[in-house]
Parts: structure tokens; C-alpha cells; sequence
């Protein structure tokens, strides 16, 4: 091994060492915080608090050895996607170390530890925070992609129990005080992002590892309205057809017809629309499959009329169409189908490049 290569080594040994220990002391710095609100312990969330300080200068002192370290050496391949995923995970840990605070903060705040339902959730909702922490700072110290990638699914989990956990508490028939329960409902919060933060981790792992990049986010969308008979079959035809790498698209009504209006399916067929076998379908999805969704789309008046309530992480959007094309000259209302689709289109477009941007496809 040349002299170069000895320093670029022991460059990167030096590295791996501090990011390990800021790896540690916020994964600590997380466990004290809610150890501290499960035990009303307040000094030791003084202490999570106060450590806080040591955290942001191993994160600074990491900051400046990573760029150090990309000035002096110019690395290319893997050492650069190591450097690289170096920085992103330091700023990972860094937020962590703010999310423990924040949760020693709000332990100091409140009377006494959460009981009750709300202990027993916050116990184990933490508990896979830490979990999935644990996991991705040894997939990440160890390089292990397919630990990583088994550490990911996790967080989606996690975030569609939150939503059921959410709609429990705030139905709780326990005499809980109002800030105290919106405190418990922020330290849910963080505890999720760290989730999310473990998450960028595994990511950074697979990076570094193989190479591989994080896949453009496909999103699951529901077009709702009174019948699925026209409007919904029409938008979920559209989104298919023109954004088919982008969503997962589904339609129903809420009270739907016994089948596909004739007229508009001959005229989607012949804008490239395949709607042979297609049926119009009801709600009657469960809080977890409603929760998947990441857009419930209204064709007919407001979400609510649909659903009264939606999952804390689905998004409601209203959109404003022309009517259903009715009529007896033919050349009249195929005019009308034509503007209406090209409304449905519009609206579709607009949605998919807000939420993958311009390259959507």
C-alpha cells in the first residue's frame, strides 16, 4: 500500500470512528429523553438537554473532516459515495440529538409521566423508533445494504400505526389534560421522524454500498365521486395512461352503478383507454387500506361527503369539473367528453408534477 493510500485510510478510519460515536451518544441521548418522560425523571432530561451541546460539536468537527477530507483527496467512486453519505448521515444525527431534546423538554412540562392508554402507546411506539435506530446505525456502521434494506420497510409500518394510534387517543375516554395530550402527540411526532431519519440512514447505506439511489416515490391515489360510473373511470384512466411509472391509481363511488357509462368508455377507448373489463367499485375501504393512500381526489363535491375523517398522513384534494356530457346529437356530446377529458387531464397533470416534479412520468 503507497504512503497516499495509508493517509487516505486512515483519513477515512478517523471518519468512521466519530461518526460512530455521534451514532451512539444521539441514539443515548434518544433513549434518555424517553426514559426521562416515561419516568418524570427531570434530571435526566436536564441532562439529554444539556448534552445536547457535545452532539452539535461532534457534528460540526464531522462536517469539517468529511470536507476535509473530499479537498485533500478528491475521492471518486466509492470513497466519494462514502464522504457523501457521511455528511447526510451526520445531519441525520444531529436532528435526532434536536428530537431528544424536544421530548426532554416536553418531559420537564409535564406533571406527571404519560399513564394510562397513552403510556402503553408511547412505551411502544418508541420502542420501534428505537428499534429501527438500533438497526440502522449497525447497517450503516457495518455497510450492510441488506440489512438496510430490510430496516426501511419498517418505517412505513410505523407510520400507518401511528395513524390508527392517533385516532385512538384523540377518542380516549381518560381524563387527560389538553396540553398533556398534545404534548404526548408531539413527542409521537419525533418519534416518527426519527423513524424517518433511520430511514435516510439505510438509504445512505445502500448508497454507499452498491451505488443504488433512492427510487422516485410512486404514490397510491384514490379518484372518488357518487358513482364511479364516469369521472372517477375517467381519472384514474387518464392518470394510468399518461403517469403510469408515477402512481398507483384506483377509483370508487359511493354509491356505485351497476355498470361503466357506454358513451364514455367508446370514447376513452378511442383516446388509447382500455376500460374492457372494468366495473364501478364502492368505498369500502379499511382505515389501514385508506391510510395507504397518499391523495383521496373528489370529483364531486367535498371529501367529506366520502370520508368524514382522513388518516393524519392522506391528503384530501377537491377538484372542479365540467358535468357529465348528456345529450342527444352525437357531434354535440362528443364535444363535451372531449373537454371534459381534457379537464381531467389537466387536473391529472398538475397533481403528478407537484408531487414528482416536472420529469413525471
Amino acid at each position: 500500500m503507497s504512503h497516499y493510500e495509508e493517509r487516505l485510510e486512515e483519513d477515512l478510519g478517523k471518519i468512521r470512528q466519530r461518526i460512530a460515536d455521534m451514532a451512539r451518544d444521539t441514539s443515548l441521548a434518544l433513549k434518555n429523553a424517553v426514559h426521562a418522560l416515561q419516568t418524570g425523571s427531570h434530571d435526566l432530561a436536564s441532562k439529554t438537554i444539556l448534552g445536547d451541546h457535545a452532539i452539535n460539536r461532534t457534528m460540526r468537527e464531522i462536517d469539517a473532516m468529511a470536507h476535509g477530507f473530499l479537498a485533500v483527496h478528491l475521492p471518486s467512486g466509492g470513497h466519494l459515495r462514502f464522504v457523501s453519505s457521511i455528511i447526510r448521515a451526520n445531519i441525520a444525527f444531529e436532528r435526532i440529538g434536536d428530537y431528544a431534546v424536544t421530548i426532554a423538554r416536553v418531559s420537564e412540562q409535564l406533571s406527571a409521566p404519560p399513564s394510562g392508554e397513552m403510556g402503553r402507546e408511547l412505551e411502544r411506539i418508541s420502542n420501534q423508533a428505537q428499534t429501527m435506530l438500533r438497526q440502522a446505525i449497525t447497517a450503516f456502521n457495518d455497510e450492510n445494504a441488506e440489512m438496510a434494506k430490510a430496516t426501511m420497510v419498517m418505517e412505513r409500518e410505523m407510520e400507518y400505526d401511528l395513524d390508527t394510534v392517533y385516532g385512538e387517543l384523540t377518542q380516549d375516554t381518560e381524563k387527560q389534560k389538553v396540553r398533556e395530550m398534545l404534548a404526548i402527540f408531539a413527542v409521537l411526532s419525533y418519534l416518527k421522524r426519527t423513524a424517518d431519519q433511520a430511514k435516510n440512514l439505510c438509504e445512505d447505506t445502500v448508497f454507499t454500498v452498491t451505488g443504488e439511489t433512492k427510487a422516485a416515490k410512486v404514490y397510491n391515489i384514490l379518484f372518488v365521486d357518487e358513482d364511479n360510473a364516469t369521472l372517477g373511470q375517467m381519472a384514474e384512466a387518464v392518470a394510468r395512461k399518461t403517469f403510469p411509472n408515477s402512481g398507483n391509481y384506483a377509483s370508487a363511488g359511493r354509491n356505485p352503478a351497476a355498470a361503466i357509462d357506454a358513451t364514455m368508455e367508446r370514447f376513452l377507448r378511442e383516446h388509447g383507454c382500455d376500460l374492457s373489463g372494468a366495473k364501478p367499485k364502492p368505498i369500502d375501504l379499511t382505515h389501514q387500506e385508506l391510510a395507504e393512500k397518499h391523495v383521496v381526489v373528489s370529483l364531486q363535491g367535498p371529501v367529506e361527503n366520502y370520508f368524514p375523517e382522513l388518516p393524519f398522513h392522506t391528503t384530501g384534494v377537491e377538484w372542479e369539473l365540467g358535468g357529465i356530457p348528456t345529450g342527444q346529437d352525437e357531434s354535440a356530446t362528443n364535444a363535451d367528453w372531449e373537454s371534459l377529458y381534457r379537464d381531467v387531464a389537466v387536473h391529472v397533470r398538475d397533481l403528478m408534477e407537484t408531487l414528482r416534479g416536472k420529469g413525471a412520468n
